[in-house]
């Protein structure tokens, strides 16, 4: 059974919580403010933590950076206000691993929850985030888990192997992928320099998620998301 940690000043949701998230087997800790999530995530360790943003004190924000410090690998998710994503691109860049919105709907929170259960998994199990395969001509390199600075190496010489074939490079994410703000960047820098090689090049398997922050980072400008993998590769064949 996963420890889960809610942080939250609003006690009908940290109730919804309870009644939610024990149905589905964890044991759930609850704090209703910044200054005991820590202490309760000192004491248990839970491997996730769910916390709201806006909070009288101590605030959503510093409570990521705090459980951060303590322990990077927790998966740290953070809730936002409905729509509210310059908050959400804040926290990633502060290694939050994933964000869900208010009014809280139950498949996000299932989604979200799945993702981070599937990356614990294969952080236990040592399953590299990226790798290199290819289709006919094309370069595909397959990111899962969680992409950070210490990916960087791996993204490169993955960049550098996909880019050797002449058909184009196809980014292919795995549903349970997160991608803090160093991933971003790193991502956003390798696209550029294949874009100027003019290697075609798309993206394809984002969540909901990660597809709104590409977009407003400006990803998608580089490289086009498309919705299944056929469409990306066909996306590439065309002159």
């Amino acid at each position: 059974m996963h420890k889960i940690l809610i942080i939250d000043d609003e006690k009908p949701t940290l109730a919804m919580f309870r009644l939610f998230l024990g149905a589905y087997g964890f044991e759930v800790l609850t704090a209703e403010n910044g200054e005991e999530g820590l202490d309760v995530f000192q004491r248990e360790k839970p491997p996730i933590v769910l916390t709201d943003i806006k909070m009288p004190g101590m605030d959503g924000i510093e409570v990521l950076g705090r459980i951060k410090e303590i322990d990077p690998h927790t998966e740290v998710i953070v809730i936002t206000g409905h729509g509210d994503m310059d908050l959400a691109i804040k926290a990633l860049n502060l290694d939050a691993t994933d964000f869900i919105n208010k009014p809280i709907r139950k498949q996000d929170l299932d989604n979200a929850l799945n993702r981070a259960g599937e990356r614990i998994r294969l952080a236990r199990n040592k399953v590299e985030e990226v790798a290199v395969t290819s289709q006919d001509d094309k370069g595909i390199i397959d990111i899962q888990g969680n992409v950070t600075s210490r990916s960087e190496p791996y993204l490169q010489k993955a960049f550098e192997q996909a880019s050797s074939h002449k058909g184009g490079l196809l980014l292919r994410f795995s549903d349970n992928a997160s991608i803090n703000g160093a991933g971003i960047a790193i991502l956003t820098q390798l696209l550029l320099d294949t874009r100027k090689r003019e290697i075609p090049l798309a993206i394809s398997g984002l969540s909901d998620n990660f597809r709104k922050v590409f977009d407003i980072v400006g990803i998608t400008k580089l490289a086009p998301v498309f919705a299944s993998q056929e469409e990306a590769l066909s996306s590439l064949s065309r002159p």
